[in-house]
């Protein structure tokens, strides 16, 4: 699964629109961000790590790094 559909899913599960996803990020970041424009960056697969940790922190979900087990 990649990041698109990730975020997908985590719209839908939190019963967000991408529309007030961009207005959200908008209002903490100062940033110019709209429909548009995010779904074009979700398409491209040209979101930054920044944006993606901001998208989870607004849903409330958080970024997590662990170390795969030994196969």
């Amino acid at each position: 699964m990649d990041i698109r559909e990730e975020i997908k899913i985590l719209l839908l599960k939190e019963k967000y629109t991408i529309t007030e996803l961009a207005a959200e990020m908008e209002k903490i970041t100062g940033k110019h961000y709209t429909q548009p424009s995010l779904s074009h960056k979700l398409k491209r697969d040209t979101l930054r790590v920044s944006e993606y940790k901001l998208i989870l922190d607004i849903l409330g979900y958080e970024l997590k790094i662990t170390k795969k087990p030994f196969s």
